[in-house]
């Protein structure tokens, strides 16, 4: 009986954390203008 506690517990906070991240919603960002490097420059 008490698995069965432990794990709807377990449940009930994973839902909670679940609903919590989503009422915050996705924080705000941007690309960046410039392209990434990828190359490797040349050796004088």
């Amino acid at each position: 009986m008490r698995a069965l506690i432990a794990a709807a517990t377990g449940l009930v906070l994973a839902f909670a954390l679940v609903l919590t991240i989503t009422a915050l919603g996705s924080p705000s960002g941007g690309t960046s203008p410039k392209p990434l490097l990828t190359t490797v420059p040349a050796h004088p």
